[in-house]
């Protein structure tokens, strides 16, 4: 017995020996580090798992799922030219007029696996060739399948093979608080990821666009990020960034997004007809004041005022007058102008809606039939 307790003794007195001998000289091997040496210096490195989670609070996920369907586009287009350019009198006293093409940044969203990628109008507004550049650097040029000037949305169409595609979100579900990134390519120094939280939603009047219904961020977006995804938390499309309010021109925390809702109508719009058809009912609103209450003896305390119908549209053939309130559309609520605007233009033209209307003392609901909304000769953004 004593035998065995003395080898007992002196196994456990190599081991403990051992182990102090490697703590001393080699304690990264007790660690499970590696030590690489450069120029002489020796660095204790971390082992990196193979398949190593996201920190907490990491966007990674978010990031990867969206960016590879995130594109720049790059545009140019052709000079103006002199109508005296080929006269060689004036070339011989003015020289040579002729400049270099014009060329612009932008980026755009694919959306489906056919090659459509919305964008802004502004992005691709007069431009004679369109360059689409992928995430994984493989480029191809892009059609214009149609523009709405109105949001300031426009449709491209690409064709390669294998195209990664975005998921549409649900715009409606966002609230003021959530966090959101923005994916984009700011003035040319290729894809960048920013996040921030949903600051307003909502956001209209700022005069930008006609239909304004904009999300507003302080993720930082920048010139060349027109165009780009605002996306969640889980990667999925929430808006098509569009406009900052800035006085360098650089990011001030403050960034407009054109909720997916609304880019989801125009795509379907300009690629099936190639327009977007709204509705329009031919009148001349305003929102409730004091001084036009008084004017037009309104006794309502909410909806939006007529002051004017035009003759014989569709708001005077249903017999609407001036001087009548607006309270609901179609059993949507309406507060201000801005509502009313866009919630007629989504009325179907030749489809009766029923109108909720206060003249005076009295309540009526009248079926108008909207037209069609007359197309902008121009839009000057």
């Amino acid at each position: 017995m004593r035998r065995y307790w003395l080898l007992f003794s002196q196994a456990v007195t190599l081991v403990l020996a051992a182990w102090f001998v490697v703590a001393t000289l080699k304690p990264d091997w007790l660690r499970g580090a590696s030590v690489t040496t450069h120029t002489g210096v020796a660095l204790v490195e971390a082992p990196t798992p193979a398949h190593a989670p996201p920190p907490v609070g990491s966007f990674r996920q978010a990031a990867q799922r969206a960016s590879a369907a995130v594109v720049s586009i790059n545009t140019s287009k052709a000079p103006p030219s002199h109508p005296q350019l080929n006269d060689p009198w004036f070339r011989f006293f003015f020289g040579d007029q002729g400049g270099q093409p014009q060329v612009g940044l932008g980026s755009g969203v694919i959306i489906s696996p056919e090659g459509y990628i919305l964008t802004n109008n502004h992005v691709v507004e007069g431009a004679d060739e369109i360059e689409v550049t992928l995430n994984d650097s493989r480029t191809a040029q892009a059609k214009v399948i149609g523009t709405d000037p109105e949001t300031d949305l426009a449709v491209l169409k690409i064709t390669l093979d294998r195209l990664p595609v975005i998921t549409l979100g649900n715009s409606d579900s966002l609230q003021v608080g959530d966090q959101v990134l923005a994916i984009g390519n700011p003035f040319g120094v290729g894809q960048t990821v920013t996040s921030g939280i949903v600051s307003a939603l909502g956001r209209n009047q700022l005069g930008i666009n006609t239909f304004e219904n904009f999300i507003q961020t302080d993720a930082a977006i920048n010139p060349g990020n027109s165009g780009g995804a605002l996306v969640d938390v889980n990667g999925q499309l929430m808006g098509v960034n569009t406009a900052i309010y800035s006085r360098s021109g650089g990011s001030m925390g403050i960034g407009f997004a054109i909720p997916v809702s609304t880019a989801k109508q125009v795509l379907e719009g300009i690629v099936k007809e190639g327009v977007v058809r709204r509705g329009w009912i031919g009148v001349e609103p305003a929102d409730l004041s004091p001084d036009l209450m008084e004017t037009f003896g309104v006794k309502a305390r909410h909806g939006v005022l007529v002051t004017g119908v035009l003759q014989n549209g569709p708001a005077a053939q249903a017999g609407l007058r001036p001087g009548d309130v607006i309270v609901d559309v179609a059993g949507k609520p309406i507060a201000n102008v801005s509502e009313l605007l866009t919630t007629v233009a989504a009325l179907k033209p030749g489809t009766p809606a029923a109108f909720k209307v206060q003249r005076r003392n009295e309540a009526l609901e009248l079926n108008v039939t909207p037209g069609e909304r007359p197309r902008p000769r121009a839009m000057v953004r």
